[in-house]
This record gives C-alpha cells, sequence and structure tokens, in this order.
C-alpha cells in the first residue's frame, strides 16, 4: 500500500476530529473540499490518478485534506490524518477501537513527514492536523508523533502551521517537546467528568491521562519564553468533547470549558455531536441532534469572547441548552427586551450582549461614536453590525428602531 492510499483510508474517518476554526462555522459538520483534482494529488506522490473515482468524489477530503480557518481568519488546506488506525484502546463510540473488523493503515515517521512534504511541495497542502491511534502506549505513540514532526521540521525544513495530538498519557517531556514543535497542541478529553469518559472509553482516565498534560502545558507556558521552539512562540491549546453519548448536558461540558479557559489558558474547545459507528458498542444509538454541537459553539464563544458568565447562559431544567434559540438572543429576550441598550452611551462589554453585534462590530461602533452620534439602523450596517438583528434590543439616539423582529437562530 503506498503513501497515497493510506492517506485515503485514514482520511475517511477523520470526519470525527473537528480541527481549526471551521467546526464553528454555522454548519458545524460542513467538511470543504481540498480543492485540488485527482490529477494534482498523485503528482505531488509522483504517480498516475486513479481515473476509476470521479473527480467530484477525489476532491471531496479523499485523503483528508480541509480548508481550515485559522484563528486570525486565513485559510488554508490542511491535511486531517493519523500515523495509525490500529489502536489498542476499546472506546465504545470510535470506528478505530480495538478488535473492529476494518482494514488498518499505518504510517512509520519518516514516511508520514516524506509524504507530507510531497503534498506541500505539489502545493496541495499547507498544514497537518496528525493524531493516531494508540499503539504500544501512549508514550511510545506520542513519541512517534514527536519524530514525525521533528523530521519535518529539521530534514525538510517545513516552517509552516502543525496541529499535533497529545496521546493519554504523554509524559511531561513529551508535552514539552511536542511545543517546542507544533503550532497548536490538544488533547481529547471527550467527556467532562469521570462517569461520562467511562461510558465513552472505559480504559481511560481523565485526570491523570487527559486533564495532566493539559496542566503541564500551562505550567511550561507560565515558566518563561520558548526556549528551543521551533516556530518562535508556545502553541495554543485545545480539546474536544463528544457530544450525546454518555448523558453529559450542557452545563458539564460548558462548566468544564470554561474552567479549562480560565486555568490553563484553553484556546477552545470543540464538540462533535456523537453518531453511532457500525460494529460498535453504540451503534444502535440515537445520533445527537447537530443544532445542540451549534448552540454549544455559540455558547462557548460567548463564555470566552463575549464577556457572558456562566450563570448568563439560558439553561433549562435538565441542564441543557435551548435548541430552537441562540444563546445571546435567548438572553437578550429575558434582559435587553424591556431594558434595551443605547449604542451611544453603552460600553463595550454591555455592547458584546447585544444579538447582532460582535467584537469588531464593537471597535467600529465606539470607533464612530468619536465622530458622532449613531442615529439609524443603516448606521450600524455601514459598520458591519447585524442590525436588524441588534434593532428589539437597542435604542439610536434616545428611541428604539423600527425593525422586524429576528427568528434568532
Amino acid at each position: 500500500m503506498n503513501a497515497f492510499e493510506k492517506l485515503e483510508m485514514l482520511g475517511a474517518q477523520m470526519g470525527l476530529e473537528p480541527a481549526e476554526e471551521s467546526a464553528a462555522a454555522s454548519n458545524p459538520h460542513a467538511l470543504a473540499a481540498c480543492g485540488h483534482t485527482p490529477a494534482q494529488l498523485a503528482q505531488a506522490f509522483g504517480g498516475a490518478p486513479d481515473t476509476s473515482v470521479s473527480i467530484k468524489d477525489k476532491k471531496k477530503n479523499s485523503l483528508g485534506i480541509h480548508n481550515a480557518i485559522m484563528p486570525g481568519g486565513k485559510r488554508i488546506a490542511l491535511l486531517k490524518t493519523m500515523l495509525t488506525s490500529v489502536c489498542e484502546r476499546n472506546c465504545n463510540y470510535c470506528p478505530f477501537r480495538k478488535g473492529r473488523d476494518f482494514r488498518r493503515a499505518t504510517f512509520k515517521p519518516d514516511e508520514m513527514a516524506s509524504a507530507f512534504t510531497q503534498l506541500h511541495a505539489g502545493k496541495a497542502v499547507e498544514g497537518l492536523f496528525l493524531s493516531s491511534g494508540i499503539a504500544g502506549g501512549g508514550p511510545a505513540t506520542q513519541d512517534r508523533l514527536i519524530d514525525t514532526i521533528d523530521i519535518l521540521r529539521r530534514k525538510y525544513k517545513y516552517r509552516g502551521y502543525v496541529h499535533l495530538k497529545v496521546m493519554p498519557g504523554t509524559e511531561r517531556d513529551q508535552v514539552h517537546r511536542a511545543m517546542q514543535l507544533a503550532d497548536r497542541l490538544s488533547v481529547n478529553l471527550e467527556a467532562p467528568n469521570q462517569t461520562a469518559l467511562t461510558r465513552l472509553a472505559p480504559m481511560k482516565i481523565l485526570m491523570e491521562e487527559l486533564l495532566q498534560p493539559l496542566k503541564w502545558a500551562a505550567e511550561i507556558k507560565a515558566a518563561g519564553p520558548p526556549r528551543g521552539s521551533l516556530t518562535g512562540r508556545w502553541p495554543s491549546l485545545v480539546t474536544q468533547f463528544v457530544v450525546g453519548a454518555a448523558g453529559e448536558s450542557d452545563v458539564d461540558l460548558l462548566g468544564m470549558t470554561q474552567s479549562l479557559n480560565k486555568q490553563i489558558g484553553l484556546q477552545r474547545a470543540y464538540f462533535s455531536a456523537f453518531s453511532p459507528v457500525r460494529d460498535t458498542p453504540f451503534e444502535n444509538m440515537t445520533a445527537e441532534n447537530p443544532w445542540r454541537e451549534h448552540r454549544l459553539y455559540q455558547a462557548s464563544f460567548l463564555l470566552r469572547d463575549y464577556g457572558f458568565e456562566f450563570e448568563d447562559l439560558p439553561f433549562g431544567a435538565a441542564g441543557n441548552l435551548p435548541l430552537e434559540t441562540d444563546p445571546k438572543v435567548g438572553w437578550a429576550k429575558q434582559n435587553l427586551t424591556e431594558a434595551p441598550v443605547d449604542v451611544n452611551k453603552a460600553d463595550r462589554r454591555t455592547l458584546l450582549k447585544v444579538p447582532g453585534i460582535g467584537p469588531k462590530g464593537v471597535d467600529a461602533i465606539l470607533r464612530e461614536r468619536g465622530r458622532g452620534t449613531l442615529r439609524e439602523l443603516g448606521d450600524l450596517r455601514a459598520l458591519g453590525v447585524l442590525a436588524q438583528r441588534a434593532a428589539p434590543y437597542i435604542m439610536l439616539a434616545g428611541r428604539r428602531p423600527v425593525a422586524q423582529m429576528s427568528l434568532g437562530l
């Protein structure tokens, strides 16, 4: 099996691993095509294209290449792949679980580094997201991941974007070395507490195996500048949760997310709505509603970027967010309908709580207020604000603007 075929085999299952900012799009499940034809991709490997499969099918992430949106807004072609789909763990929802009957693929570190370099030289990819099944224990698997990126950085002089997974049970020195090589590190917590994690992944231990590497990374970042780093900076830290398979509530998920934001500087959490996989213990369970995943993303950004407190979120009696309403709109209906925000006088924190006004919109409003009074919805539209969405909750020039009510989705 050549590298092209291995990447196709591994890429077929990488949808379970949300990566970079694309996961928070309005359709969190939409995976963009890489934009390269089979001929271009095959040429990058020095081979001929497979003409038995249509160009359209080949373009749709056949190798695990996705359009990813970086935190600064830049879009890059990101290869999402694994060193191996062999795994010794028995996670109940995972397609790679031990004992599941399917064809697996494995790369050696130098083979993966060479394959990525060929794709990069052929302009098919710009960045790498590298994960792995666990084979031979977490530390041994982490060594192979680190070796791959070390070869890529040192032998092939690659200085582009790398998102590297941290395996369960990884040791502190390995975390430090990974931080010197990668732009982003992620640890899949999968669940917000041990009870839920045991339902999902009976062999995993939340505190010692998963949370501890994140805490080490935070300590290393706090200890000083990134000496020995090949990127010139410490990487951002992220995690991922499986949603809807273990009885966890949105209160549980967002409570853990907020705690990690404050305690270790977590950049963000990814949420992956559960979908059953054939030939796993959870194959007959019902898939989670994707709107729940979307609402969790919205709420997590309110906590991280919009000045919301945990108590501001409109949780229902069962501890979940309503699916039918954007949580920001839900809060505004309860708090701003009878007490609208005066756009010409409110401070930054208050403006951020108005639906339709984001951080960039607030910056634009504050700049424009220095030049004069904002009087009409058109003035807000000109600043990039979603004026119709904001209208029910604001005042302009001492009066409430006339606007149709938004559905609030």
